[in-house]
């Protein structure tokens, strides 16, 4: 039997992180009646995540191969392309280091793959594990930190609600990345050069520009660990800005050439009213409110996407 099924983990710097991941793949259920792999995409750590690897398969003893690959070109978009090509199932699951799936997450998900067969990508219910609680009110906000939960039935992303799932616990067909992704990326990841965030809205929005179905599928289900210091206005705040500024390009990709500079208008003046109204509803709060100085920050960055992105070359690379 060929692989049917792949789970790749991209990974900087996760030597510590990944041990408790690989245990939970290591025991996973009900996978008896088809061929799976898992593949570690080491995306240039400078850490011993190798090390951590080398030491699981030497004690791995199990039908399903653990595989190690590295990555040389930081970037998280560098990392799921080259998971991709290593990849020999016909179904590719991708999870953050940080991600710990149920015991039934990779039966669950080929299940659901074989079902939607117009399903380009799919994503897991993403539920937190706070190392501390967040502020009260963090949940206006908690969705940009991919947690996911959209109640307990399967759910179509319809293109014109302009809503997509994030990258942990998702799945990708194959055959739809083939078919949809271009072979360069406007938007690669975070890197300590770079701040733009948002590729896995860039992957998803092609895929779904090229006529897939992408779906959110409950019974896959995963705890994504939330460190403390992903609460903290040092990370957060450079967080949005990196968002907001990938904005112009997660938001055009589905709109035909000729109305852009229509569409881009009507983004702005949505961007300066959005703006405009927080300020009268939290006034002085934008500042010592953390939720809602992020807020601001998403709003400020995404009206000024566009020039950021041209006066930085990000549509020459």
């Amino acid at each position: 039997m060929s692989i049917e099924f792949t789970v790749a983990i991209p990974t900087y710097n996760g030597a510590n992180r990944l041990p408790e991941l690989l245990d939970k793949l290591h025991n996973q259920v009900n996978t008896e009646n088809f061929q799976w792999e898992i593949i570690v995409v080491d995306n240039n750590s400078t850490d011993n995540t190798a090390q951590i690897v080398q030491e699981y398969q030497v004690n791995w003893q199990k039908p399903y191969p653990l595989k190690y690959a590295f990555e040389p070109q930081q970037g998280a978009a560098f990392a799921r392309k080259h998971a991709v090509q290593e990849a020999q199932g016909d179904l590719i699951g991708f999870l953050d280091d940080d991600n710990y799936p149920n015991l039934n997450w990779v039966a669950t998900a080929y299940s659901f793959g074989h079902k939607y067969l117009q399903a380009g990508a799919y994503a897991s219910q993403i539920h937190p594990l706070w190392e501390v609680e967040p502020p009260e009110n963090f949940q206006r906000i908690a969705a940009f930190l991919a947690i996911t939960e959209r109640g307990n039935l399967p759910l179509l992303y319809q293109p014109e609600k302009k809503l997509l799932p994030p990258s942990a616990g998702l799945v990708i067909r194959r055959k739809a990345w083939l078919e949809s992704i271009p072979n360069r990326f406007i938007l690669t990841g975070r890197t300590t050069e770079n701040m733009v965030t948002s590729e896995d809205l860039e992957m998803l929005s092609y895929i779904q520009k090229s006529g897939w179905e992408i779906w959110y599928n409950p019974e896959m289900e995963i705890f994504h660990k939330i460190s403390a210091s992903r609460l903290t206005r040092g990370y957060l705040i450079p967080f949005f800005r990196g968002i907001g500024l990938s904005r112009f390009v997660t938001r055009m990709i589905n709109v035909q050439p000729c109305l852009r500079p229509i569409v881009l208008l009507a983004y702005l003046l949505n961007d300066v009213r959005k703006i405009i109204w927080h300020l009268v509803k939290y006034k002085t709060k934008v500042q010592t409110d953390l939720v809602a100085a992020c807020e601001m920050q998403l709003f400020v960055s995404s009206l000024i996407s566009p020039v950021y992105l041209w006066q930085k070359g990000y549509f020459h690379k």
